[in-house]
């Protein structure tokens, strides 16, 4: 069961044990079981509400699920992912970037730390 540690400037962190390989559970999912205030609007991948910065702590392989084609889009207007990591992630299929949207982030066996801003940043 991988840890998965919350993190905002305004908000004490918070780490949850998280079940991985369900294929379907998302960070979002996660953070609204256990209250923790990340933003979000859509839960679909359309809006970048829930853009979250996620780092690998047990260094194990790729972090996460690949992105899904809508986190792909968003993230390439929200000027967090290039052409050239787009491309890269299509060879290696891994994620090139630590951004990530947690609507559609799945969650894999490894410890992460999910940095989110808050509602005043």
């Amino acid at each position: 069961m991988p840890l998965v540690t919350f993190s905002s400037p305004l908000h004490k962190d918070k780490t949850v044990y998280a079940v991985a390989g369900s294929h379907k559970k998302t960070l979002l999912m996660l953070a609204k079981e256990n209250h923790i205030p990340i933003d979000f609007n859509c839960e679909d991948g359309q809006c970048g509400t829930c853009l979250v910065r996620v780092t690998n702590l047990s260094r194990k392989g790729p972090m996460g699920g690949p992105l899904t084609e809508r986190e792909v889009k968003v993230l390439k207007e929200l000027g967090k992912i290039t052409q050239e990591e787009i491309d890269a992630m299509a060879v290696d299929d891994i994620p090139h970037t630590s951004w990530r949207l947690a609507c559609q982030m799945v969650l894999r066996d490894e410890d992460i730390l999910v940095e989110y801003p808050s509602a005043n940043e």
